[in-house]
């Protein structure tokens, strides 16, 4: 179900799994479709059926997956459909639009028995296992803070301007469960993004990848508090995005502690690399810069260091084991929602300008009405996610 960048990752990773046939593409648009179905004619011998409305797949009870690649808006509820229909569900990070999707997500997968895999690949890497293994086994001794981040060189995303919807796309379908809002000309297929409507910005478009992996090095599930500062300080004022290209969250963990920091407009990160993850321990420091990692000691002396490559396979072949077999996921949905949470309340502490305060145990912002008023969203008529 949505066949665009992630889509096709999708495709081709599953197109890799051993007795997989992928027997529907879903996409609102007849083009992604078209070329979707285009590749798959080269790999296996039974075309796919091609829908544009997911929920008519659902109905075949010889599907036992669906794959969810659509904008952020849609992810929760299809995921929620697709487990009461008896699916099992691959969905894309970050998961959900809000804190209250994320709930409804696990509430269904644990309802139905579904076995539910959050897109947070790097949990499946093997060098990212070994070296998660290596960290807790005490390389740079007790380690008690990360810095985490994701830079890029993006451009503004200028003005929209009404037009008329292009005949290939269902645009009332893309926008779904979301509440209808005129179509532009710079919103699909990619700058809903920078949209609160239908994204959540950087910090749930990259931050989630980094934040889960700063929660796995940690051993920690929830903040007890988080603050945010930034803006939109690269971009015209006036453009359609409406959140920041330049901002750091704060999380404290009580004990440890997390930085997130997101340069849209500036390619230059540090270690010279756009995504990465620092990890301070009292005998030293582990540097994961993109692919790479390098543990060294407190004079900066390498002890050891690997460079790797990246891939989505790893992480399908888990899910799809964990369903034919029985083996633990390696993002299962509850975990990877605690690392969508910690986008979604650094997102809620900079739209209201406060810190938020964090109930780990009742899952709850604490003596915060205005951030609360964030934890969910209004529905169109009919599309109210519900367990």
């Amino acid at each position: 179900m949505g066949t665009n960048a992630r889509g096709m990752a999708h495709v081709k990773a599953l197109l890799a799994m051993p007795d997989v046939e992928i027997a529907y593409i879903c996409d609102v648009d007849e083009r992604a479709a078209a070329k979707a179905t285009s590749f798959i004619a080269t790999k296996q011998t039974k075309a796919p059926k091609v829908v544009k409305d997911f929920r008519h797949l659902l109905e075949d009870k010889d599907v036992d997956v669906l794959a969810i690649a659509t904008p952020n808006h849609w992810h929760a509820p299809a995921t929620i459909l697709a487990c009461s229909a008896g699916k099992h569900v691959y969905v894309e990070k970050p998961g959900s639009h809000n804190p209250h999707e994320g709930e409804l997500m696990v509430k269904a997968a644990r309802k139905y028995k579904r076995v539910v895999q959050m897109g947070n690949q790097r949990r499946s890497f093997p060098w990212a296992i070994e070296m998660m293994a290596q960290l807790k086994a005490g390389e740079i001794g007790e380690v008690n803070f990360a810095r985490s981040w994701y830079n890029n060189a993006r451009k503004s995303i200028g003005n929209g301007k009404p037009a008329p919807v292009p005949a290939e796309l269902d645009y009332s379908l893309w926008q779904g469960p979301a509440p209808e809002m005129p179509y532009l000309d710079n919103l699909v297929h990619y700058n809903w993004h920078w949209r609160w409507h239908w994204g959540g910005g950087e910090l749930a478009n990259n931050g989630v990848h980094s934040l889960d992996i700063v929660r796995w090095g940690l051993g920690v599930d929830l903040p007890k508090s988080v603050t945010c500062g930034g803006g939109k300080y690269a971009m015209p004022t006036d453009d359609d995005q409406e959140t920041p290209d330049t901002y750091v969250v704060t999380y404290d963990f009580g004990g440890k502690g997390a930085t997130w920091e997101g340069h849209s407009c500036h390619p230059r990160g540090f270690e010279n690399v756009g995504f990465g993850v620092n990890f301070y321990g009292s005998k030293g420091h582990l540097i994961i810069a993109g692919d790479n990692y390098q543990f060294l000691d407190l004079n900066g002396k390498v002890i050891s260091e690997k460079n790797n490559k990246r891939s989505d396979i790893e992480h399908f072949a888990n899910f799809l084991d964990a369903i034919r077999n029985g083996k633990t996921l390696n993002a299962e949905i509850e975990d990877g929602q605690k690392s969508t949470l910690m986008c979604h309340l650094g997102n809620i502490a900079y739209r209201t300008g406060s810190t938020v305060h964090f109930d780990s145990a009742k899952g709850k912002i604490i003596n915060n009405k205005p951030a609360m008023e964030l934890w969910s969203r209004k529905y169109r008529k009919g599309w109210e996610p519900k367990v």
